[in-house]
């Protein structure tokens, strides 16, 4: 898989906050450890964040992005209190357009997570909180702590390697090692210690006893930086909270037993999508009956080229005519937009030939602009759930576009029957093996110049 683009959201305080956006599914946001991470840094380097990413990103859209102050976010940010984090994680999903999703909190970025929680509990499924606490001084009670601190101003690689050490395992070897050269790349000595100072006065210890929706909290048994009993009284806290203590010493949710780790958390989401509603379904239902939508997935071909090409500024214009053009036609024909992923859209028809029509009046339309588009259509029973769609049919709708290139339309064999004798021209691309399915599917491409009906 290629590394995921990165797009910005701006927080209320004007700070850019980097995020990235992986697979198709349910919504899943993921909050940094702390500002001593670069997700762009650790996809690049390491195999096993990729590995669990991608394995996440086949049932879930997950967006995770970077701490104010390092990796790929403005690095110039003093702000480092509560109010500054959660403001960051509420800009992020709103850029991302998700109004309803499972929230991962991990570590020093976990208190964010809770205190949003607790604010917006009608936009929080679910929770899950990993090596999480309920105030700073329960880590301060660790010695060996307060030892690592005191080499930030001695010998900043020293205490980058320490760190890493301690936080990983003695034992982690090599990825305890690419930790720390991490830290150095990701932020300096001064924004860690600005960090610290604001992260001292977190205190969630009222905020845990209002959280109402279902729980996780996930904790390693024999991490020496946090032990066991710092997790039990965080779940103690918590109304509706499991807590799951975990083998192993690894400080990071993608090394050691990762396996176990993935399918705590996909067990854990995929109760909350096999409930069924309790009353005969109805508008006011939250989840709808299946019904047969086509579903439409656009994307910008090279958006980050583009915007390192263009710049902040002329990228974003760019971006903005993309918007409106796509929403044009949308509306031209009767296509609704389920949600914008920055550079792309996901939409749905209740015709595959209304939505074969929009396609190909997208690419004439973007054929006199300066980006390039793709897109990938599929049809099938969605599940509709908040405004949004779920399901294998959404899965290889978005598989599809990511195969065409810039100018093409995708398009399955179940949508090319379904407009069978409408006038549309189709050219066999052959199957394909898709991620996430075991057996080839065979795409075509839709002659969208020549074939389509007028």
């Amino acid at each position: 898989m290629d590394a995921p683009r990165i797009q910005y959201a701006r927080s209320p305080d004007g700070v850019r906050i980097a995020y990235f956006v992986i697979g198709t599914g349910p919504p899943l946001v993921m909050t940094q450890a702390s500002v001593v991470a670069y997700f762009d840094m650790e996809w690049r380097t390491s195999e096993a964040c990729r590995a669990f990413f991608e394995a996440l990103g086949e049932s879930h859209t997950v967006i995770c992005y970077d701490h104010r102050g390092a990796g790929s976010s403005d690095r110039d940010s003093t702000d480092f209190s509560l109010p500054a984090l959660t403001g960051d994680l509420a800009a992020v999903v709103d850029q991302a357009g998700v109004q309803r999703f499972a929230l991962f909190g991990q570590y020093h970025a976990a208190p964010a997570a809770i205190t949003y929680a607790v604010e917006h509990p009608e936009r929080v499924s679910r929770l899950i909180l990993w090596h999480a606490y309920r105030r700073y001084s329960d880590l301060a009670e660790n010695p060996q702590l307060e030892a690592v601190r005191s080499l930030i101003d001695k010998d900043w690689r020293l205490y980058t390697e320490t760190l890493a050490m301690v936080s990983y395992g003695y034992g982690a070897g090599e990825p305890a090692r690419s930790f720390a050269a991490l830290i150095r790349e990701s932020l300096d000595a001064k924004t860690l210690k600005a960090s610290m100072a604001a992260t001292r006065e977190y205190d969630l210890t009222s905020q845990l006893r209002r959280l109402s929706m279902p729980t996780l909290v996930l904790h390693r048994r024999h991490h020496v930086r946090q032990p066991v009993e710092i997790a039990r009284r965080l779940a103690a806290e918590i109304a509706n909270a499991h807590l799951v203590l975990l083998d192993g010493e690894a400080f990071s949710w993608y090394l050691g037993d990762q396996s176990t780790v993935l399918r705590q958390i996909n067990e854990f989401l995929a109760e909350e999508q096999s409930v069924e509603p309790a009353t005969p379904a109805s508008a006011e239902t939250r989840r709808e009956a299946p019904a047969v939508r086509t579903i439409l997935f656009t994307d910008i071909e090279g958006h980050t080229q583009m915007m390192q090409r263009l710049g902040d500024a002329k990228g974003r214009a760019v971006l903005r005519e993309h918007e409106r053009l796509t929403r044009e036609a949308l509306a031209a024909h009767g296509g609704a937009e389920v949600k914008t992923m920055g550079d792309g859209f996901m939409a749905s028809f209740g015709s595959a030939q209304k939505a074969l029509e929009c396609a190909a009046a997208l690419q004439r339309a973007f054929a006199e602009q300066p980006v390039s588009i793709r897109v990938g259509v599929n049809a099938g029973e969605p599940i509709a759930e908040d405004d949004d769609l779920f399901g294998s049919s959404v899965i290889l709708a978005a598989r599809t576009a990511s195969q065409a290139q810039g100018g093409e339309v995708l398009v399955t064999d179940v949508v090319r029957q379904l407009v069978a004798g409408k006038g549309f021209a189709f050219a066999d691309r052959g199957e394909v093996m898709l991620r996430g399915f075991e057996d080839p599917v065979r795409l075509y491409e839709l002659r969208w110049d020549t074939g389509v009906p007028a």
